[in-house]
């Protein structure tokens, strides 16, 4: 009998350009403008300057590149850093279903290999696809989620990434099950990385796992081994994350990863196997925020510009959500955050945000706003409760209601079922634009700004990634 692990490695092996449909392609060139964009706003924040300095100090040289620096680092370290990047500001893709998960996190895996070895666009196109692919699928499979049992979704990412970076390698079936081991076996993540007061370590979980996703395909390259059974084996993830849990053995849907995978016939169109590919499902973010908060906030930016209410006209803000929002977003220490990390998933603040500047961008979470008075006297305005209703809804709906109540007794209302970005209400290229360009504009001139637009939605005729990667670099 097959393992999970080596259904997955089969699969893997054998995708080919060939077999991405025009609506794959289309939507991985859209999600890597998305996620450069994020990696040159991260670029530029603290967390990665730090991380950056410490791997120059561990002198790290090799033939990747570092996005906005333009350091060349081994493709180890590319790949942390430029995840980290990625993830910095929270600001990158979003898929929720039975649990979270950012795919762009491990996007740097297959930029950094393609790099290194010379890769085409082509190459690159099928290791994007195959990561959103196979992370998203990821999220399906423990009912209710992982998430639910105390533990944080780059623990799934462990089993990605050493996909996709064997796949980039151009390893066997044999050594990408070898490398899903090798990662998969030590990389669980514990939830309180996103509890409470959060540190910078928010953000960085899952780059991290990345990381440890190509060394375990380099690894497997050489004849390293690891435990084929990290799903459904002894002690493997189903094993270790059941115990205690009410339906305990029952609560694991491997389908989503064995028998629903994309098409191998060229184009990926075969109805008759699989759902397709997953990338076209996910979404992007139009705030840099827990994916939960861009529905509430939406619904409040609706409210106070519809009726050009100031922040000063609220009394009270009554926010309706899912369970988990009122748990993670607005439990006490959400309050009062005392960092970037804690502010942006930090649900009063962000519709304290909303009310006192009318806006949530990345300028609200810089440190001067975090401290900002008229913006922190708002908080207090805001309660969260669970409606049970909109918990059926989820994870299909993103459902919540806001209600504005006025100093002077009137009261307004607005729901959304989901944020804009969603792939039922996608954002466009051209709005994809905005956000790229006001990430990178600090660091990066306009015209070099163009130059990469045009390499990404030109890519399959890119003969060396390495071209792409040249036009990261920051230019002012």
């Amino acid at each position: 009998m097959p393992t999970i692990t080596e259904k997955i490695a089969r699969w893997a092996a054998e995708v080919r350009y060939e077999h991405l449909n025009p609506a794959a392609i289309d939507a991985a060139k859209r999600f890597l403008y998305d996620t450069l964009g994020c990696a040159l706003g991260g670029a530029q924040v603290h967390d990665c300057k730090i991380f950056l300095e410490h791997y120059r100090g561990l002198q790290q040289p090799g033939p990747c590149t570092v996005i906005g620096s333009g350091d060349k680092m081994n493709p180890v370290a590319a790949a942390m850093l430029n995840a980290l990047m990625v993830r910095a500001m929270d600001y990158n893709d979003i898929y929720w279903k039975q649990d979270p998960s950012h795919p762009s996190d491990l996007a740097s895996a297959p930029l950094a290999i393609a790099e290194w070895k010379h890769l085409s666009g082509k190459d690159l196109l099928v290791g994007l696809v195959l990561g959103w692919d196979f992370t998203m699928r990821l999220c399906h499979i423990a009912v209710p989620g992982i998430r639910e049992r105390g533990w944080h979704h780059a623990t799934l990412m462990a089993y990605a990434t050493p996909v996709v970076a064997g796949k980039m390698l151009g390893l066997s079936w044999q050594q990408i099950q070898h490398a899903i081991g090798i990662a998969a076996c030590h990389r669980f993540t514990l939830g309180c990385a996103v509890a409470g007061k959060l540190t910078m370590m928010k953000n960085t979980v899952s780059p991290m796992v990345t990381r440890d996703g190509v060394e375990a395909a380099l690894l497997a390259q050489r004849g390293y081994t690891g435990p084929e059974g990290v799903f459904e084996g002894k002690e493997g993830m189903e094993h270790c994350l059941s115990k205690g849990y009410p339906g305990e053995g029952k609560s694991w849907d491997y389908t989503w990863i064995t028998d629903k995978l994309g098409s191998t016939l060229e184009g990926g169109n075969d109805p008759a196997n699989g759902i397709g590919w997953m990338i076209t499902q996910c979404g992007m973010k139009g705030y840099p925020i827990e994916a939960l908060m861009h529905s509430p906030v939406s619904a409040t930016l609706h409210i106070m510009k519809a009726n050009k209410l100031k922040a000063e006209d609220v009394k009270s803000v009554l926010i309706e959500s899912i369970a988990r929002a009122a748990d993670i977003l607005s439990d006490p220490a959400k309050y009062d955050p005392q960092s970037k990390e804690s502010a942006d998933h930090s649900l009063p603040y962000c519709i304290a945000a909303a009310l006192a500047e009318g806006r949530v961008t990345p300028l609200e979470f810089k440190e001067d706003k975090l401290w900002d008075k008229r913006l922190r006297a708002q908080m207090p305005k805001v309660k969260v409760v669970a409606n049970p209703e909109f918990e059926k809804a989820f994870p299909a709906k993103q459902c919540t209601r806001v209600t504005i109540t006025t100093n002077d007794g009137k009261t307004f209302t607005h729901a959304m079922d989901y944020p804009k970005g969603d792939p039922r209400d996608p954002m466009t290229v051209e709005e994809i634009g905005v956000k790229f360009n006001a990430l990178a504009s600090p660091i990066m001139s306009e015209s070099r700004q163009q130059a990469l637009k045009a390499a990404i939605f030109d890519l399959e005729n890119m003969k060396d990634v390495a071209e792409l990667m040249k036009l990261t670099v920051a230019d002012k």
